[in-house]
């Protein structure tokens, strides 16, 4: 280039044509650069192979990439080591899962491989570290956890709740002593609250579908069913986003519809429900990918169990959340199935009306109990104890000449036990007007599976009474210590809230506590693989 300088000043210097000037450089300056090419190595791309070579050993996606805790890949973002994390499923990976997940048809696979690969998510082998709240989790588990099928999800979950370590209990909104373990509830419901989706198949004509029942003693199939259809936190109108699937009849409207009095003929109602399963499972693919696994039914009515036998994989698949749940039929599977609360509701416009009681001292019953005659338990009941105790207000229907004196609420509110025997089934509405009233629930009806029983410690608010120690009732009774007595009335307060329908739904309310529920039960069809 120096070279070419002078050339130019020297001709300059004899006033050479400019426009020969302009050539004549152009013409040295191309001459300098191919130069300068001329000296470079051949070729270009072997000047460092050591890029190569660190290039060449990265594992491709979509294979089953397995890092040891000791290493770590770099990917864009460098991701954090995670406990365990050789337990972990892995997108896009060849982990095997049990074969009660949902496992996708092709199609559904293909779309969900292609929304991956177009993520940067797609490019992340192994989960970022798990968080200590679930309230405010890392933007990168979040991205993470977007980018995972349902099912991984239900999976991550599970490996987190059951390494949950014991959390300090000082929600105000929770009371220790009422829960097997608060610290797993804790963890599983704020899970809930922040991943769980719920299709709700939109097929099926009111009012057996769609028409909630809102009053009377089977008014919880029918509340649920009202909050769970305007949930927009819970319900996904997407249903390759869906965790659970939620079958949306009435089994009390479905009796009031089909079922002929004095027939004693059920069949009419379980063919209706056969068939409309049958339509779902031919008109979408949701149901055949797990035979009914990830499906739920909500129903109260005492038949609930008994209309589901015409169709196999209805009855032994789906989560059932049964009033008449009772472990001793075959039909309701204690720790797969959803001990529904039965609860009556007098007034649907105000569901916590006359709710509350008095205290310990202004009750002067030992105990209280009014209804039918019917069932195996109740007319024993009566026998035993029907006006043969002042301090034991046992009746059949309560006298019109009492109620005169004192009304039906007044007497749970004024009693210390509340007696629930089973009815014609082993459950009973009494159990959460006892619970309404502040009154100790006194549950005589073997083998029921008592509601919410997966997260609630019944001994602590409740007595347990066998059928056979009707007899010996008021002994029993008597037998509990004061201090015990005080610390389940008070427990049972402290549960109240938890068994209260709200016309707009609060955090661990009934309706958040039964779907909690079905929660669970999902998360327990998820089978982790075995850590080697």
């Amino acid at each position: 280039m120096t070279k070419l300088l002078r050339a130019c000043v020297v001709f300059l210097l004899f006033r050479i044509d400019w426009r020969k000037l302009i050539v004549v450089c152009s013409i040295l300056m191309i001459v300098s650069v191919l130069t300068q090419i001329s000296k470079l190595p051949y070729p270009l791309t072997e000047k460092d192979s050591s890029t190569h070579s660190a290039i060449s050993s990265y594992n491709p996606l979509n294979t089953a990439v397995h890092l040891d805790k000791s290493r770590s890949l770099a990917v864009g973002v460098q991701l954090e080591s995670v406990r365990d994390a050789p337990d972990m499923v892995l997108l896009n990976s060849s982990a095997e899962l049990d074969e009660s997940l949902v496992i996708p048809d092709k199609a559904i696979r293909a779309s969900r491989l292609r929304r991956r690969n177009n993520s940067v998510n797609s490019l992340r082998l192994s989960p970022p570290s798990l968080p200590l709240t679930v309230k405010k989790i890392p933007l990168q588990l979040e991205r993470y956890l977007l980018s995972l099928t349902p099912d991984e999800t239900l999976a991550f979950v599970k490996r987190d709740i059951e390494k949950t370590s014991l959390a300090s209990d000082d929600d105000p909104e929770l009371y220790a002593p009422l829960f097997r373990n608060i610290s797993t509830f804790k963890r599983s419901y704020e899970w809930m609250e922040r991943l769980l989706k719920v299709y709700v198949y939109r097929d099926g004509k009111p009012p057996i579908f769609h028409q909630p029942q809102l009053s009377g003693i089977y008014s919880s199939e029918g509340w649920f069913m009202k909050l769970m259809e305007a949930s927009r936190q819970f319900v996904t109108k997407d249903p390759e986003k869906a965790h659970l699937f939620y079958l949306p009849y009435s089994a009390r409207k479905l009796q009031l519809a089909l079922y002929v009095p004095n027939s004693h003929n059920l069949q009419p109602l379980s063919i209706f429900l056969r068939d409309y399963v049958n339509m779902l499972a031919a008109k979408y693919p949701f149901w055949n990918r797990t035979h009914g696994s990830d499906h739920f039914l909500v129903a109260c009515h005492d038949w609930g169990p008994y209309i589901l036998k015409e169709h196999d994989e209805l009855i032994r698949n789906t989560i059932k959340v049964l009033c008449n749940a009772d472990a001793s039929e075959g039909i309701f599977k204690a720790g797969k199935d959803v001990s529904l609360p039965e609860t009556t509701i007098r007034n649907p416009r105000r569901p916590l009306r006359n709710i509350g009681g008095k205290k310990v001292s202004q009750r002067p019953i030992l105990a209280f109990f009014a209804g039918n005659k019917h069932g195996r338990v109740r007319p024993l009941l009566l026998k035993h104890w029907s006006n043969k105790d002042e301090e034991m207000k046992i009746y059949g229907p309560l006298p019109k000449k009492v109620t005169k004196i004192m009304s039906y609420p007044q007497h749970m509110k004024s009693s210390k036990y509340c007696i629930c025997p089973m009815g014609y089934e082993v459950n009973s509405p009494r159990i959460v007007e006892a619970i309404y009233y502040e009154c100790v629930p006194v549950i005589i009806a073997d083998n029921f599976v008592h509601p919410l029983s997966e997260v609630l410690n019944w001994d602590a608010f409740s007595v347990i009474v066998a059928e056979k120690d009707i007899p010996k009732l008021k002994e029993i009774l008597l037998a509990i210590p004061l201090k015990k007595y005080l610390s389940m009335q008070t427990n049972v307060k402290m549960l109240q809230k938890h068994f209260l329908w709200n016309a707009r739904p609060v955090r661990y309310d009934i309706f958040h506590m039964i779907l909690h529920s079905i929660w669970s039960s999902r998360l327990s069809q998820i089978q982790l693989p075995q850590s080697s």
